[in-house]
């Protein structure tokens, strides 16, 4: 188990590394909140960043595949990955980047990727690349997954929030169809 440890002006640590130094950031001025726009629930703010931290563990879940993948069509499939992890890291910017335009807060550490993506764990080593196209399409398939079971609870809130879940389903599942159909074969006519 990790050591923790504690000063005046830290936080317990949950690994090895040293604590974050200044807590929990800068606190904003009165001019800084004087906007009147939309400010998001604490709902809203907690939806959003299931969805963030989904896709930033699928663009580096995607990557480990990219370096490991080997095999038959290696070469389209490490092609492949690349638009896979490209989307994700797109899209967890356009997700992160929403919340701060709601005065929610992402938090894309990696501690905290780690302990709340849904996405399970991705194996260390070389894959095939029959195995990675599986693999993928399965957290493929859980990041549109964590979108759907939010989607409703983000649009009864804020309609443009959902519209951009709107955008990532409609990616990430052409994306699923389009590396799972690798390890298909035909139907019977």
């Amino acid at each position: 188990m990790a050591t923790t440890s504690k000063s005046a002006n830290t936080a317990p640590t949950r690994n090895k590394r040293r604590p974050a130094r200044g807590g929990a950031g800068a606190g904003l001025t009165d001019e800084q909140n004087a906007e009147n726009g939309f400010i998001a629930s604490e709902s809203l703010s907690e939806n959003l960043q299931k969805v963030l931290v989904d896709l930033i563990e699928l663009s580096i879940q995607g990557k480990q595949a990219h370096w490991n993948v080997v095999g038959h069509n290696f070469r389209d499939t490490h092609l492949q990955l690349d638009e896979i992890i490209e989307a994700a890291r797109e899209f967890s910017d356009t997700v992160a980047e929403r919340m701060r335009a709601l005065h929610a807060l992402p938090d894309g550490r990696s501690d905290t990727i780690a302990e709340t993506t849904t996405l399970p764990e991705f194996p260390q080593g070389e894959l095939d690349t029959a195995e990675v196209v599986d693999l993928v399409t399965e957290r493929l398939e859980a990041t549109v997954g964590t979108c759907r079971d939010v989607h409703d609870d983000v649009d009864d809130e804020d309609p443009t929030s959902a519209d951009i879940l709107h955008s990532i389903l409609e990616r990430l599942e052409q994306l699923a169809w389009m590396v799972s159909a690798e390890n298909r074969k035909p139907g019977a006519r």
